[in-house]
């Protein structure tokens, strides 16, 4: 073997390494935002205020922890892109029909699902984070004087446009990581054959929790049952 082919299967080692360290970040994140996020449900509005006071108050930490996971992120959509592009060159041209068929749609669409993800958090930055889309969102406040969340997030998801793209990218980035998650397990040696089914069917079971959790947020206000 030469040493340039040697340095191009190291290279995509790294990339796939990369890829899954960053998705296991992603996915701690998702999951406990889903969490603090849930929070809307609870009788008490006000818990869904204090869970984004206390973020706000993180101050420069939290603005060093959303570099870190925008950083991760972009890497992540970066490589992976770059290892779809890198299969494609090398897979021969008489093997492709046959390959397509096996290939389920999520595995065949991660690199377009992820731009679209990509798009998608763009967005929720600039609506809920930064608060650009609907600049009347930072004059939301409760009785005590905090930032009024729950209102801010009843009043975002009264567009339907706005919820119907925000369920459109929460149902690609599951179907994303429903392929994503036993790929990333087999990246960090996890895998064997006979956890496989499982890790296959688990990476399945997440992606619907994280799913339903997420959608159900603005399906509950475009249905009245989350209400200002």
């Amino acid at each position: 073997m030469s040493s340039s082919a040697c340095c191009c299967r190291i290279s995509s080692i790294g990339k796939k390494w990369i890829v899954a360290l960053t998705g296991l970040v992603l996915v701690a994140y998702v999951l406990g935002h889903l969490a603090g996020n849930l929070q809307i449900f609870l009788p008490d509005h006000g818990r869904i205020n204090a869970y984004g006071h206390f973020l706000h108050s993180l101050g420069a930490a939290l603005w060093a922890i959303r570099a870190f996971l925008l950083l991760c992120f972009f890497a992540h959509i970066w490589f992976t892109i770059q290892l779809a592009l890198e299969n494609r060159r090398a897979r021969p041209q008489r093997y492709e029909v046959t390959t397509y068929r096996k290939a389920d749609w999520a595995s065949r669409s991660m690199a377009m699902s992820g731009l679209i993800v990509l798009c998608f958090v763009i967005f929720h930055i600039l609506h809920f984070t930064a608060q650009t889309v609907n600049p009347q969102f930072q004059t939301f406040e409760d009785p005590t004087g905090r930032h009024d969340v729950y209102r801010m997030v009843v009043t975002g998801f009264h567009s339907v446009p706005a919820s119907l793209f925000y369920i459109l990218g929460m149902i690609l980035l599951c179907m994303h990581l429903s392929h994503g998650f036993g790929s990333l397990v087999q990246t960090l040696g996890l895998n064997t054959p006979r956890l496989e089914p499982w890790i296959v069917n688990g990476g399945r079971l997440l992606a619907i929790i994280i799913c339903l959790g997420y959608i159900s947020i603005p399906i509950a206000v475009m249905t009245g049952f989350l209400h200002l």
